[in-house]
């Protein structure tokens, strides 16, 4: 039985999987600020960057909900050799174009689809491909945990490296390194011994299927509750990667390298929020930290609107960061203790739908408020929504005399 806090890195295969996407979401978060700043470059519109982000996630809105059907039916390996492959051409792909100097605005439109259109299938195969890689359940929460670590370890490198390669040498040398950091992960898996895909489901009807684990949701306060608040918090509050870059250029005037150190405060607070999680998991969930997190996040950038001095900004974007880490963990970890495990991949489904398919309606209202009246405005508005519902989430919960899970009525 193993006790140590990294014993999901006992297992071989977690471990050469978990090292190289460690190094490949660096490279990831280089791209995501390279991509904004050179949008906002070529064009000087913050909505059209919001266009981009709309276009990398519209897909993940449309499929996310079926890509598990063809995520039961192949072999992960397999499948994640595929898409981490077309990810490295795609990132690639934008290198030569700004490289060479034949980049447009509508080449990243495109390839932005395209990414996205990758990352509805690769997101949740990386994260069901866990279990396999650490053999069962044992070491199952440990490694999710490393997972988150490296995920927000990377959101604070990330973009601070993007600064300042983009500041030396230009946005296409963060599109190189990103290319090649999936050369990682491709390699690990090639060392992992592939597992042949699980038995095809006879006459699996899909979107009966689907209807069940809606039903579900629906039926039960104690899911569906804090999934309706993700739902809302992820359309008006989690649009950092268009609000920040414009507030970073237009409000604080700012560089490359200082709205990439300010990504990095967000990623920070994250990093601290997914500790204090670690360090009181064994309490369970609580609704008090779901919701208050849910009202920092609203708060914190009702605040940041009002801030002009970097330094301000840097910490109440940490606040930020810990504020949406919490939320977001919390309602992952209340819906996954609920949830009964033969509904648990088409709940897990709609949360991931929510957490990110709903991104292209988010940017789309953030990049038109900051397009109209400024990133200070946008910021009001979204942090304003995101209170008010986090607010009334909580006399929901407060009013009910009886000991009940659910977070919105």
């Amino acid at each position: 039985m193993k006790t140590s806090a990294f014993s999901a890195l006992h297992h071989r295969n977690f471990r050469l999987f978990w090292t190289g996407q460690m190094i490949s979401l660096i490279g990831t978060w280089m791209q995501n600020v390279g991509q904004a700043w050179l949008v906002l470059t070529l064009t000087d519109s913050p909505f059209l960057l919001g266009l981009v982000s709309a276009a990398q996630f519209t897909p993940v809105l449309l499929i996310s909900l079926f890509a598990g059907v063809v995520i039961d039916r192949v072999s992960k390996r397999n499948l994640l050799l595929l898409t981490q492959s077309a990810l490295l051409t795609l990132a690639l792909i934008l290198a030569v174009l700004v490289s060479t100097g034949t980049v447009r605005y509508w080449h990243v439109l495109v390839l932005a689809g395209l990414l996205g259109l990758v990352n509805a299938f690769d997101m949740p195969v990386r994260q069901s491909y866990v279990c396999e890689l650490v053999g069962g359940r044992e070491d199952l929460m440990n490694a999710i945990a490393l997972n988150s670590a490296i995920f927000n370890g990377a959101r604070i490198a990330g973009p601070g490296i993007a600064g300042l390669v983009m500041a030396a040498w230009g946005p296409a040398a963060a599109f190189y390194l990103n290319s090649a950091s999936f050369l990682a992960v491709i390699a690990g898996l090639w060392l992992i011994p592939p597992t042949p895909p699980p038995a095809e489901a006879a006459n699996r009807q899909v979107l009966e299927h689907l209807r069940e684990g809606l039903a579900y949701i629906r039926r039960v306060q104690a899911v569906g509750g804090p999934l309706l608040l993700l739902g809302i918090l992820s359309i008006f509050a989690m649009n950092f990667n268009v609000l920040v870059p414009v507030f970073a250029r237009n409000v604080l005037h700012q560089s490359a390298k200082g709205y990439g150190f300010l990504l990095s405060s967000l990623g920070l607070g994250a990093l601290a929020g997914s500790l204090t999680l670690a360090g009181r998991a064994r309490h369970g969930p609580d609704p008090y930290l779901l919701l208050g997190a849910g009202i920092g996040l609203g708060l914190f950038q009702i605040v940041l609107s009002a801030v002009r001095s970097y330094a301000a900004a840097a910490g109440v974007l940490a606040l930020a960061g810990w504020s949406m880490m919490t939320f977001n963990a919390s309602v992952n970890t209340t819906i996954q203790l609920a949830v009964p495990d033969v509904l648990r991949g088409r709940v897990m489904s709609v949360y991931t739908f929510l957490l990110a398919g709903v991104t292209p309606f988010g940017a789309l209202f953030a990049g038109f408020l900051s397009s109209r009246w400024g990133a200070a405005v946008a910021l009001q508005a979204g942090g304003g929504i995101g209170l008010a519902a986090s607010l009334a989430a909580l006399a929901v919960y407060r009013s009910r005399p009886r000991p009940v899970e659910a977070v919105t009525g």
